[in-house]
C-alpha cells in the first residue's frame, strides 16, 4: 500500500518474535549467562538453507563455549517443499524462517539472512549464479560480517561440490570472497555510513561431513569433540540439537537426541589454522580489551553466585554495568550492555509484559495495552514510566517483594503506520533476490516486534528495556497463549479468485471485496486496472473477465484497490498458522492473474488423495472437474467407482503407510476403468515396508530435471496421451517455472510407457519423469514432472497435458 514510513526502533539485535511467555530464567540459566559475560568471541555458520546448519556445532559453541553464536542461511528457502502443508514460494519462506528462528530459541545462536530467493533445486553454482546477483547476495554477506564481527566464520560445505545442491557450493563461494571483502575498504564502501567498518576475521574453516554416501572427514583434520554434557542445562549438545533440528518441521527433519562423545571434523580454507582451538590466537576475554579488571569482577561474581539467593548477586552486577559502559570498544560494550541488563532483570526476579486483548491493531485507531511488572524477589526496584513512540505513562512507583503492579493505557496507531508486512515483501522482488531497499533491514530475520519503552531503577542504576506488545489469549487445551501483535490497513480488499482459468475463451467470475477494520458502515469505489487484452462484462454486480483470443498463453493482471481519505489500499491479510512456530500474518495485493487455455478434458468426477500438500484439487475444479478428498476409510471397492481419475498429492505413499493396506483396491479400481494419477514420491519405502504403487513394480530415483526451460523430447508424438482430448505440442512446455521434474522413475519394466526424454545440461537423456502403463480396461500414471509447482502458476500447457493424463485410455 501507498504509505509514508512509520518505523518501530529497528535495530541489528533483535527480538523473535514469540507465540510464548515471556522468557524467564532459572537460576541455573542465569548463571550460565553471567559466566558468558566474561566471553568475548564470536562465530558465524554459513551455509546455504534452513536445514544446513550444525545445530549440534552451534548448540556447543552457544552454550558449552558461550561463544555469541550466528547463523546466516543465504536463503530462507522458499523454493523447497512442504510436508506439512501446501504453501509455497515466498509463504513456504515465511514458514521455514519462522522453524529456524525456533530452532535457534533452543540452541542459542542468532539468525541472519541475505537477500537471497530460493528458486529451486540446482546443480552448479554456475546455475545458481544466473538467478542470484552475485554481487548483490556478496555485498549482503559481507554486511552480515562486518556489523556480527565474528572471529571466525565456519561453512557447512566447500567449493568444490561436494555439497551437491549448486545452492550449497555457492554459499561456501560467498563464504570465501566474503572473507576478503568484509577486511577491505574498497568493497562495498557504501555500507561505511551505516556504521560498520572494514573488519578482518580470525580464520574461514570448512566443516567437513560424513553423511549419505559422502565421507569429506579424515583423523588428520582438526577436530573438536561437541558431545558433551552440559548439567547446568540438565541435556548434552546433542539432546540440544536434537530439540532444534526437530523444528525444521515443513521438511520432516525430527531427529533423535545423541549422548556421549561426537567429533566436528574442520579443514582450514583462508586465513591461519587452528592447533588446539577453534579460538587460537583470539583472547576469548576482557584481557581482549585490557580491562582484567571486568574479568576479575566477572570471576569474584561468579565464585560468590548463589543459586538459592541469585538476587545476591546484583550489587557485583550492577558494579560490572557501571564498568562495562566505560569500556572502549563499542561493539563489545553494547553487545555486554545487551547482555548483563538481561542478566541483571533476571537475577532481580522482575517480570514484565505488555499485552492486549486483540491480535490486531489498526492505523488511525487506538490500542488499548496491560502492562504488568512483578518484582518477584527482594529488591529494591521502582518503576519510573512506560513510555510508546516519545508519549510516556507516568508510573513512579517502588516495588514491594512479588507485588503486581498494572497499568492500563491506550495507544494511537498513526494513519500513516507501517502495516506488519514481512519486510521482505514489501517490494516486487527479482527473479533471484528479494528487494530490500532500507540497508539496515538486510541481515535481520524478521521485523522487529511492535513494543513498548520500560524505565526501572535497580538499585542505584537507571535502566530501559523494550518489552513486545502481544496478544494475549487463553486456549482451553493449550492455556496461555502469546502471540505478536500486527498492524493492519484500515481497509482491506481483496480479489478472487487470484487465478482465474478462463478455459476456451468463456468469461469467469471475480469477486472483489472490501473490509474496513475501523467502521462497518463504510463503502468504498473499488478501482480496477488492467491492460486492453483483458475482456470485463459485468452482469449483477458481478465483474466477468476473458482474455482476447489472441492473449492465449500470455497471463495477464486484474489490480484492484480503494481511497480513503487521500491513501491507497491495496492489499488484504493472510494468516498461517501451525503449533510450532507463531502465527504468520503476510499481505497480498488484491490481483487476480488470468490464464486462457484451450482446453477439453475427459471425465467429470475426481477423486483426490491428499500427500504432503498441494493445490491440486483447485486446479482440478478449474478445469471443471468435481473434486471429492478421499481418507482411508473412503477407498472402497464400491465408492470408487464414482471417479473417472483418482490423483494422489505429493509424498502420499511417504506419509501414509495405509495406502499399502488399499493396494489392491486402487488395483481393481484402475483394472475395472478408473485412471490413476501418482505425484512424485521421495522413495518407495515407507519405514521397513515396501510400497506398492503401481501395478508392475518400478523404483523412484533421485534423478531430476531442475531447468524450467529444458529442451523436452517428444518419444512417441502419436500416443493417444499426447493427442486426446488435447494436441500437446512442444510449446505447451513454455513457460514452466522454477523445474521440469523431480524424482523420476527407473527401474521400470517393460511394461511401462514413456512418453518424454529431457534433461539438464551435461547430463545424459532420462525419459523417468513420466511412466504410464494401460491395466485392466484403466491406466497409471507415475508423474515425477512438477504439476503441483506449474497448475496452482497458471501454465497453460501444464493444463493441457494433465487433462490428457487424466482421461481414460481409449484402447490405444
Amino acid at each position: 500500500m501507498s504509505k509514508s514510513l512509520w518505523l518501530v526502533l529497528f535495530s541489528f539485535l533483535f527480538f523473535n518474535g514469540y507465540s510464548q511467555s515471556p522468557k524467564t530464567y532459572s537460576s541455573s540459566q542465569i548463571f550460565e549467562q553471567i559466566k558468558k559475560l566474561d566471553v568475548l568471541g564470536t562465530v558465524l555458520y554459513i551455509a546455504a538453507h534452513p536445514d544446513d546448519e550444525n545445530t549440534r556445532l552451534l548448540a556447543f559453541l552457544a552454550n558449552g563455549k558461550l561463544y555469541r553464536t550466528g547463523y546466516l542461511s543465504i536463503t530462507r528457502g522458499d523454493g523447497g517443499q512442504n510436508l506439512i502443508g501446501d504453501e509455497q514460494g515466498p509463504e513456504l519462506g515465511l514458514i521455514r524462517t519462522q522453524e529456524l528462528l525456533a530452532a535457534r530459541r533452543i540452541d542459542g545462536a542468532e539468525q541472519f539472512f541475505t537477500r537471497a530467493y530460493d528458486f529451486g533445486y540446482t546443480k552448479s553454482p554456475a546455475e545458481t549464479f544466473t538467478f542470484w546477483d552475485k554481487q548483490k547476495i556478496l555485498s549482503d554477506v559481507v554486511w552480515v560480517i562486518r556489523k556480527f564481527k565474528p572471529d571466525v566464520i565456519v561453512t557447512r560445505f566447500p567449493t568444490t561440490g561436494e555439497g551437491g545442491h549448486g545452492h550449497h557450493t555457492a554459499s561456501a563461494i560467498l563464504a570465501g570472497e566474503a572473507f576478503d571483502a568484509a577486511a577491505d575498504p574498497t568493497k562495498f564502501p557504501e555500507q561505511f555510513k551505516y556504521g560498520v567498518k572494514p573488519w578482518k576475521v580470525k580464520r574461514l574453516l570448512w566443516n567437513t561431513f560424513n553423511f549419505g554416501d559422502r565421507n569429506t572427514t579424515n583423523n588428520n583434520q582438526f577436530k573438536i569433540d561437541v558431545g558433551g554434557y552440559n548439567p547446568l542445562l540438565g541435556k548434552s549438545y546433542g539432546e540440544i540439537a536434537s530439540e532444534s533440528r526437530s523444528q525444521h518441521k515443513s521438511q520432516g527433519f525430527g531427529v533423535p537426541a545423541s549422548r556421549g562423545s561426537s567429533l566436528e571434523y574442520f579443514t582450514t580454507i583462508k586465513g591461519e589454522a587452528p592447533s588446539h582451538l577453534l579460538m587460537d590466537g583470539v583472547p576469548t576475554d576482557w584481557e581482549r580489551l585490557n580491562r582484567k579488571d571486568i574479568h576479575v569482577a566477572i570471576q569474584a561474581a561468579i565464585k560468590n553466585y548463589s543459586f538459592q539467593y541469585p538476587e545476591n548477586s546484583l550489587p557485583a552486577l550492577l558494579k560490572i554495568y557501571a564498568d562495562i559502559k566505560r569500556s572502549g570498544d563499542p561493539y563489545w560494550r553494547e553487545q555486554k550492555l545487551s547482555e548483563i541488563k538481561n542478566v541483571i532483570q533476571q537475577c532481580a526476579g522482575i517480570y514484565m509484559e505488555a499485552t492486549t486483548n486483540t491480535m490486531y491493531a489498526v492505523q488511525g485507531d487506538s490500542l488499548p495495552i496491560n502492562f504488568t511488572i512483578n518484582n518477584r524477589l527482594p529488591n529494591n526496584v521502582s518503576i519510573n514510566f512506560v513510555r510508546r513512540n516519545n508519549k510516556e505513562v507516568s508510573i513512579n512507583k517502588s516495588l514491594s517483594t512479588n507485588e503486581n503492579v498494572r497499568n492500563s493505557f491506550s495507544i494511537w496507531i498513526p494513519a500513516d503506520a507501517v502495516i506488519t508486512q514481512p519486510y521482505w515483501l514489501v517490494n516486487p522482488m527479482t527473479a533471484g533476490a528479494y528487494t530490500v531497499n532500507n540497508q539496515e533491514l538486510i541481515g535481520k530475520p524478521w521485523n522487529d516486534p511492535q513494543s513498548v519503552e520500560v524505565s526501572l531503577n535497580i538499585g542505584s542504576e537507571k535502566f530501559e528495556y523494550l518489552i513486545p506488545i502481544q496478544y494475549k489469549s487463553n486456549d482451553p487445551v493449550k492455556g496461555e497463549e502469546y502471540q505478536p501483535l500486527t498492524i493492519l490497513p484500515t481497509v482491506e480488499i481483496s480479489a478472487t479468485p487470484s487465478l482465474l482459468l478462463s478455459v476456451n475463451g468463456k468469461p469467469e467470475p471475480v469477486s472483489f471485496s472490501t473490509k474496513s477494520n475501523i467502521s462497518e458502515k463504510d463503502i468504498f469505489t473499488i478501482n480496477r486496472k488492467f491492460s486492453g487484452n483483458v475482456i470485463e462484462n459485468k452482469s449483477d454486480n458481478t465483474y466477468y473477465y476473458s482474455l482476447k483470443k489472441d492473449a492465449v498463453n500470455k497471463p495477464e493482471n486484474i489490480v484492484a484497490s480503494v481511497n480513503s481519505n487521500g491513501y491507497v489500499f491495496d492489499s488484504h491479510k493472510e494468516v498461517i498458522q501451525y503449533d510450532h512456530i507463531p502465527t504468520i500474518v503476510y499481505f497480498q495485493n488484491a490481483v487476480t492473474k488470468i490464464v486462457s487455455v484451450d482446453l477439453a478434458i475427459s471425465g467429470k468426477k475426481a477423486g483426490y488423495i491428499p500427500g504432503a500438500g498441494d493445490k491440486i484439487p483447485e486446479a482440478l475444479e478449474k478445469m471443471g472437474y468435481v473434486v471429492t478428498t478421499l481418507s482411508s476409510n473412503d477407498i472402497t471397492n464400491e465408492n470408487l467407482k464414482q471417479f473417472d481419475v483418482i490423483v494422489t498429492g505429493v509424498r502420499a505413499y511417504n506419509i501414509h503407510e495405509w495406502l499399502n493396506d488399499k493396494y489392491n483396491v486402487l488395483m481393481k479400481y484402475v483394472n475395472d476403468g478408473g485412471v490413476l494419477l501418482v505425484q512424485y514420491n521421495t522413495n518407495n519405502n515407507i519405514g521397513p515396508v515396501k510400497a506398492h504403487i503401481g501395478p508392475f513394480p518400478f523404483t523412484i530415483s533421485r534423478t531430476r530435471v531442475t531447468d524450467e526451460n529444458a529442451q523436452v523430447q517428444f518419444l512417441d508424438p502419436a500416443n493417444s496421451l499426447l493427442n486426446f482430448p488435447n494436441k500437446i505440442v512442444p510449446n505447451d512446455f513454455m513457460n514452466w517455472i522454477q523445474e521440469r521434474s523431480t524424482y523420476h522413475a527407473s527401474a521400470y519394466e517393460n511394461n511401462y510407457k514413456t512418453l518424454f526424454a529431457m534433461n539438464d545440461e551435461g547430463e545424459k537423456e532420462d525419459a523417468g519423469s513420466l511412466i504410464y502403463t494401460n491395466y485392466g480396461k484403466g491406466r497409471f500414471v507415475y508423474s515425477g514432472l512438477v504439476f503441483f509447482r506449474e497448475l496452482p502458476a497458471g501454465v497453460p500447457g501444464a493444463y493441457r497435458l494433465f487433462a490428457n493424463l487424466l482421461a481414460k485410455p481409449n484402447n490405444e
